[in-house]
């Protein structure tokens, strides 16, 4: 199936894949980074599924969330009569369970349920056995309970069922993990649990402080943000899969299930905006611990509760998607120096308080120790906000954030109270203003570039007028932003940079990775803004409303997208294309 045709259901600590013709292809328990208990999504059927569906028929007629929730709907029409199957997992109490509820609308429907349990990214076929009618899945660590009124038969390492459903009935079935050597867990009441989840995501979505033109696109992304928040610890990871392609075949396949200090601060930012502060005080706390220590050892990107060692390796019994290898686990980003996190965790922080975000002395203290070393290094090349597996460069976006985080600490003493050396960060700030005008512009074209002496684009530059290091009329601003349309569009979509198309097996020169990849939707939102800020109001609304059109039928979006093959691409749904999303709809409204 295509990457859009799965929705996402979660409990805020792990989350599920569910397609359109009714399986779930993917789910790692008990975290977001933890083993999967189905990868069929980067395999085959062998790897691990669960479907449920009426007999002999592949995918929905519709599906939809029930509202502004997290509860998903897939509706059936079939000849002899109509049935849902409701998808969620209930917030955890104890341990996570998926709960699914084939409910009878009209008629009488025969229905048809296949589950594969394979732990451990599909490599661990477990013991099965019956236990007070219910099964009861063993494999090492991992155990698991399947409750249903429903007899499920064995065979071939596998459980089936064929049942009907008339109008009016509903037949629950609740998936339950635990750790092995934990006692059978309490069994919960789904119907019940449905009500209290509705409820939650209900109650939560009302808080929402976006009224514009957009709201229902803006409310999607909002929860797809909140599903992506490991609740226990308050980090946001950048999505709930990994090794989904950037190119279709290729090698381009990362694990996104971690804490990138970037992502996060930036749906900080889209949480904060659109009212809700109290995820960001969350966040705060999982920040002080994760970056804890000496400043020097600051991470990229860490684990959902602040771990850092996140090895890469490849899971070699996997074929990847569409052939898309090898796949991986663990990302090696991780040791990568990315100067722009700086500036994105600062700016984050600030604006958090603009917004009523409790003040933390704890927090400024730490925050002006991590700048003390951040003034000494700023000027290094690094891999940068594309994390580069080429050589490290100057890049012209990171010195702007570099900026950011000068700037922000100015703002702060300035605009907050907070006790510091403002005529120090005011001095920095210049000084990094003065570089990058210097050493990141060519005047000859009338546009910035990528890095220092080169003659790239990259469409990360288009954030220049958005942070505020230039003016939107200025003329560097304008010019920059007509490069990257004349020179990073494809079929109206902005790539990150060039790449090279006519040779697959060709590597890039700027991150050293063979092969292409689609256009990254956050790019775009950016030409979407900038335009906006640049007083092309007409243009940018054009341009934003076409990328909401590439939501799929729920309202998700990948990373990035194919125009040729309009497609998209990359893991799904991605935090940073629905940060985007949110950011762009604020600015336009």
């Amino acid at each position: 199936m295509r990457i859009e045709d799965y929705a996402l259901v979660g409990d805020m600590q792990s989350a599920a894949l569910v397609g359109r013709d009714g399986s779930v292809d993917w789910l790692c328990l008990p975290r977001f980074d933890s083993p999967s208990c189905f990868a069929r999504l980067l395999g085959d059927e062998s790897n691990g599924f669960w479907r449920l569906a009426p007999t002999g028929h592949e995918e929905a007629a519709r599906r939809a969330y029930a509202g502004d929730t997290l509860v998903l709907e897939t509706v059936w029409e079939t000849s002899t009569g109509a049935v849902k199957v409701i998808d969620f997992m209930p917030p955890r109490s104890a341990n996570p369970d998926l709960v699914r509820i084939v409910e009878g609308l009209s008629g009488t429907v025969e229905m048809s349920t296949e589950i594969r349990i394979r732990f451990d990214y599909g490599r661990i076929v477990p013991w099965v056995r019956r236990t007070g009618g219910h099964l009861h899945a063993v494999g090492g660590p991992d155990s698991v309970w399947i409750h249903s009124p429903v007899h499920l038969r064995g065979g071939d390492y596998r459980h089936e069922a064929t049942f009907t459903v008339s109008a009016g009935e509903r037949v629950p079935f609740v998936f339950t993990w635990h750790p092995s050597h934990h006692p059978e867990p309490e069994r919960i009441d789904p119907l019940e649990q449905l009500a209290e989840t509705t409820a939650m995501w209900e109650a939560w979505s009302s808080r929402c402080g976006y009224q514009g033109p957009w709201r229902d696109a803006v409310v999607r992304s909002l929860i797809t943000l909140k599903a992506l928040t490991y609740s226990p610890t308050g980090g946001i990871v950048a999505a709930p899969t990994t090794s989904l392609p950037e190119h279709l075949g290729g090698v381009r396949n990362w694990d996104y299930r971690y804490c990138w200090l970037r992502d996060a601060a930036m749906t900080l930012d889209a949480l904060t905006g659109s009212g809700y502060v109290e995820e960001a005080d969350a966040w705060r706390s999982w920040l002080l611990r994760a970056i804890a220590g000496r400043p020097e050892d600051i991470q990229v990107l860490y684990g959902v509760a602040g771990e850092r060692r996140l090895p890469e390796t490849t899971l070699d019994w996997l074929s990847g998607y569409e052939g898309s290898r090898p796949v991986r686990i663990g990302n090696g980003a991780a040791t990568q120096l990315q100067l722009d996190i700086y500036g994105e965790v600062v700016s984050a922080l600030y604006e958090a308080r603009k917004q009523g975000m409790p003040p933390d002395d704890h927090a400024w203290a730490m925050i002006t120790a991590v700048m003390r070393f951040f003034e000494n290094n700023w000027d290094q090349p690094d891999e940068g906000l594309w994390e580069v597996r080429g050589p490290r460069r100057h890049f012209v976006h990171s010195k702007v954030m570099a900026w950011v985080a000068a700037d922000r600490m100015v703002r702060v003493i300035e605009e907050l109270g907070r006790e510091g050396d403002v005529e120090r960060w005011r001095a920095l700030r210049d000084r990094i203003h003065a570089e990058v005008c210097e050493k990141g512009y060519d005047p000859v074209r009338n546009t910035f570039t990528q890095s220092y002496g080169s003659t790239e684009l990259d469409a990360a530059l288009l954030q220049i007028p958005i942070v505020g290091f230039l003016p939107p009329d200025d003329p560097r601003v304008t010019g920059t932003i007509d490069a990257v349309e004349r020179e990073l569009m494809t079929d109206g979509f902005v790539l990150r940079y060039p790449s090279p198309e006519h040779n697959p097996a060709e590597h890039n020169p700027v991150d050293g990775l063979p092969g292409g990849e689609g256009a990254f939707l956050a790019c775009s939102f950016w030409l979407a803004e900038a335009r906006a800020l640049t007083g092309r109001h007409t243009e940018a609304v054009h341009l934003f409303e076409r990328l909401i059109n590439l939501t799929n039928d729920v309202g998700l979006l990948a990373e990035e997208y194919d125009p040729r093959t309009r497609r998209q691409l990359g893991n799904f749904p991605q935090a940073f294309s629905h940060i985007h999303l949110i950011n762009t709809a604020l600015a336009l409204q």
